[in-house]
């Protein structure tokens, strides 16, 4: 039986997706922000430590790069089934540059890293030991991601971008597949995301609060609101607008959410409140302010080109496997 060849013409590509994103704007912003900041929640959870986090994962990203250029694919199963991700090297300078942190601090995280058991060297290997990962299998990230697909598909099948809509289990099934590949792509997608928030913030932890209070925000707008919005009008309404119809979020309940200490999440409050990035009530609720909106939208512009690259790849991924 010959085998068929996939259609080039049928696949989807990444300005179509980019163009339903930013048409239904408050639909996407309701599913993606919260499954951001539960990512960012696990994040945290995982080393109580992001430049830790990011050490690891920008070390794990070289294992995937040399599994994609040798024509390497792991499966889910595949992947886990190894204790162990051997590394290249250790380059100090190197990921002190990629993840922009200082080198004395890079050099002092990668020692950290080496005391937990985290990053070991055996002879002339340096492994990464999964085991020290409190969540390193990513079910819960996976099933958010197939979620928010499967919901962009049918917006792109409404529009007759794509030839089918996704339902979750179908994206699930193809990311556990070529894991290695989709894994890669999707931490490639995330680090850019981090390191450029990094910039606006100072650093991930103010991010992370201030992204709690964006997330409160969110899910206060659909509830008021559930009627599609484009970008414009969605941000003009809700954040740049200084009317607000609904309540802030404490500093108790950010890091009940976070797992952030509350000394650190008070802190990193009054950090946002002097920077105009948040707003705080008489009831000592905070809430997003219309301040810096320029400079987190333009971040988050870049994150949904990536976004749309990242979906286009999983989706014409998808239609060419069936």
């Amino acid at each position: 039986m010959p085998t068929k060849i996939p259609e080039i013409s049928k696949q989807i590509r990444n300005k179509e997706i980019l163009s339903i994103l930013e048409k239904n704007y408050s639909e996407i912003v309701s599913v993606w922000v919260p499954m951001q900041t539960r990512w960012m929640n696990n994040l945290y959870r995982t080393f109580h430590d992001y430049d830790k986090f990011m050490i690891i994962i920008h070390l794990v990203l070289k294992t995937f790069d040399f599994y994609s250029k040798n024509f390497v694919k792991l499966n889910y199963q595949e992947y886990f089934d190894q204790r162990e991700v051997e590394i290249k090297e250790i380059n100090i300078m190197e990921i002190s540059s990629s993840l922009n942190l200082a080198k004395e601090t890079t050099r002092r995280k990668v020692n950290e890293l080496e005391k937990l058991g985290a990053i070991k060297r055996i002879k002339k290997r340096i492994i990464v030991d999964k085991e020290t990962w409190p969540s390193i299998k990513p079910d819960d990230t996976m099933k958010r991601m197939s979620h928010f697909l499967s919901i962009l598909s049918k917006m792109l099948y409404t529009e007759k971008m794509i030839s089918e809509s996704l339902t979750p289990n179908q994206i699930i099934k193809i990311s556990k597949e070529n894991f290695s590949h989709v894994w890669k792509l999707y931490f490639e997608m995330q680090m850019l995301m981090l390191l450029s928030f990094k910039k606006i913030y100072g650093d991930l932890e103010t991010m992370h609060v201030h992204g709690i209070c964006l997330t409160n925000q969110v899910l206060n707008s659909k509830k008021i609101d559930n009627s599609k919005m484009n970008k414009e009008f969605y941000l003009e309404k809700y954040f740049i607008n200084n009317k607000k119809d609904f309540t802030g979020i404490n500093a108790m309940s950010i890091s009940d959410i976070t797992s952030i200490p509350r000394a650190t999440v008070t802190r990193k409050l009054n950090k946002l409140i002097k920077e105009n990035f948040v707003t705080i009530d008489d009831k000592k609720r905070y809430s997003v302010s219309g301040g810096h909106i320029n400079k987190i939208t333009a971040v988050q512009k870049d994150t949904f080109k990536n976004l749309s690259l990242f979906a286009e790849r999983i989706y014409n991924l998808c239609l060419i496997k069936k």
